[in-house]
């Protein structure tokens, strides 16, 4: 069985959802530590002025918030965000040949009032991924799975024995850090994603391949996925 395990992000751009496409089961990596300067709660639209970050805001006091588990991290609430943010995809995307097929989606999901970010962004992302075709992935969070107690390459090793996989999909700046050597003495198989994807039109030139997959649905509609599958792995 593939299986990947990725931090949950905002409205990701295609290499993640070309992840979850390559994986029976999806793992969402939510009982690490925040990440503050991440992609956990922010991600970037393509507009006529260039590219714009989302962010959501959460609660952060200085250090504490590094503790902080993923999945533990509240949305602040204090201005209307969410409002802000479908305005903002609105203005930019609004004359995008496919904008309003999935306008109902973000409608629903940006009248949501989740207390926590990974609520907001682990639906999201599978709401997403359905959107692009994927019916055959099944998604898990890692802070349901029982006895995960090791750190950093045997973290991973555990949550891939406890859902038995054989065979890990991991992007390519893993490698960094992972210790191959304890994957072999696992008898799991690995593998690094090599992020290939052709370009498609956008509105607003040159192209940009990093902005969120919203640009890619909003712009390609039901032929999004066959931007996401080129990608070549090793």
């Amino acid at each position: 069985m593939n299986a990947v395990i990725l931090q949950p992000s905002y409205i990701p751009w295609r290499g993640y959802f070309d992840q979850i496409l390559r994986a029976d089961l999806f793992v969402f990596y939510d009982d690490v530590q925040y990440d503050k300067r991440g992609w956990r709660n922010r991600n970037q639209i393509k507009t006529s002025h260039g590219k714009q970050w989302l962010t959501i805001p959460v609660y952060s006091r200085g250090a504490q918030t590094q503790s902080i588990p993923i999945g533990q991290i509240p949305i602040v609430w204090d201005s209307p965000w969410n409002e802000a943010h479908l305005k903002a995809i609105f203005h930019s995307y609004s004359k995008a040949p496919h904008f309003d097929r999935y306008l109902p989606l973000l409608e629903t999901f940006y009248r949501r009032r989740d207390e926590f970010l990974a609520d907001f962004t682990i639906d999201f992302t599978v709401a997403l991924a359905r959107e692009l075709g994927n019916t055959h992935t099944r998604f898990l969070r890692s802070s349901r799975i029982p006895g995960i107690d090791g750190q950093k390459t045997d973290r991973l090793i555990q949550i891939l024995q406890a859902v038995e996989a054989t065979h890990y999909i991991s992007g390519p700046s893993a490698s960094d850090y992972i210790e191959k050597e304890k994957f072999d003495a696992a008898g799991i198989t690995l593998e690094y994603m090599e992020y290939n994807y052709p370009e498609y039109p956008q509105l607003y030139p040159p192209f940009d391949p990093h902005v969120s997959i919203l640009d890619l649905l909003f712009m390609t509609g039901p032929e999004a996925s066959s931007y996401t599958s080129k990608g070549d792995h090793v």
